[in-house]
Formats: C-alpha cells, sequence, structure tokens
C-alpha cells in the first residue's frame, strides 16, 4: 500500500489560536525530516504534526515492551491507516479531526513542586503552548498504544478510536481523561 500522506486535507482551521503557531499543517508526502530540526530552538514547532504523531507511536507504552520502537515505516502505516479509518467513519478531513482532538487533549495548567525550606510545595502553573501540544500528542499516542494491549483490535483501528473520541472532547478518551486529571490537580494546588 502507498502512503502518501498528500492525499489528505492540509487547510485546516486550529481552534486553539494559542496553539496555532506549534502545529505545523505543511503538506508532506513521506513524513521523515530525519531529526534537521533536532536541537534547534522551537524546532519541533516546525516539524509536521503527522511526524510527530509517528514518532510519539514509536515511543511505545509502559504495557507494551515498545512494539513500534525503532520502526518508523510501521508506525507510518498505523497513523497513515488510522487517518483512512477517521476519514471513512466521520465523513470529515482527517486532519482537522486530528487537530480538534490535540486541542481538545492539550492540558491549559500543571503542578510543579516547589521546595521551601525541604518542604515540598505543590503549585499551579500555565502550561506553555509548546508542552500542551507535546503532552496532548503523546497522550494521544500512549492512549492508542495501550488500548491495543491484550485487545484483538489493530492499532490503527485503536488509534482512530482514540483520535475520534478526543476530537469530540469525549470522557470515554483517555487523552482527555488525563487532560481533566491534571488540571483537576491544578485547580486544588491553586
Amino acid at each position: 500500500m502507498e502512503m502518501d500522506f498528500s492525499v489528505f486535507d492540509y487547510n485546516v482551521v486550529v481552534p486553539d489560536l494559542g496553539l496555532a503557531r506549534y502545529i505545523d499543517l505543511s503538506p508532506i508526502i513521506t513524513p521523515h525530516s530525519q531529526g534537521k530540526h533536532a536541537n534547534r530552538f522551537m524546532g519541533k514547532s516546525k516539524v509536521n504534526i503527522i511526524e510527530r504523531l509517528i514518532n510519539n507511536m514509536m515511543r511505545g507504552g509502559p504495557q507494551r515492551g515498545g512494539e513500534y520502537q525503532g520502526k518508523k515505516t510501521k508506525a507510518q502505516e498505523v497513523v497513515f491507516k488510522a487517518l483512512k479509518i477517521v476519514e471513512e467513519r466521520t465523513k470529515e478531513n482527517p486532519m482537522q479531526v486530528l487537530v480538534n482532538a490535540i486541542s481538545n487533549a492539550a492540558p491549559v495548567e500543571e503542578v510543579i513542586r516547589l521546595v521551601y525550606a525541604g518542604i515540598s510545595v505543590p503549585r499551579a502553573v500555565d502550561t506553555s503552548p509548546q508542552r500542551r501540544v507535546d503532552l496532548a500528542i503523546r497522550n494521544i499516542a500512549l492512549a492508542a498504544i495501550n488500548s491495543t494491549h491484550k485487545n484483538r483490535k489493530p492499532a490503527e483501528e485503536c488509534l482512530a478510536n482514540e483520535i475520534i473520541l478526543a476530537s469530540r472532547n469525549d470522557v470515554n478518551s483517555k487523552a482527555v481523561s488525563r487532560k481533566e486529571e491534571i488540571e483537576r490537580i491544578a485547580k486544588s494546588a491553586r
């Protein structure tokens, strides 16, 4: 199967304007930048959002033992098939659904630990837009990988389900529920 990611429509509106600068939606054929943006200031924001999702799929889950670690072509196939499934199910642009999922799964505030005279105190802080995008993509990918554990559904089906649920801001999405958990803890630490 030929994986040409340029078949998707990249004319997408980012609903959260704070994240618009950090979500790269430039059309690509093959999402493989070979790390040319690594170790550069704001380099991740110049990497296409599809490639960032593929790279996070290669991260592997804690229960999986990293099925896709080092296997970028296999992760590309999973993401491509998942976007095709999203397109079939929702009858919408899969890139728009993915961007909506990322903006819905991105936490607004987090908790840090401050140490005063040996005492650790939790403190709520606003999350930077770059970190919000990173956390959203990471949580979507890990939720998809962990949902394939002890499950007969293929990884592309689980990733498509997670993207669709997160785009609808559904509580059954593990990425959205993780975001709400982070924000609830931050609210209690104010």
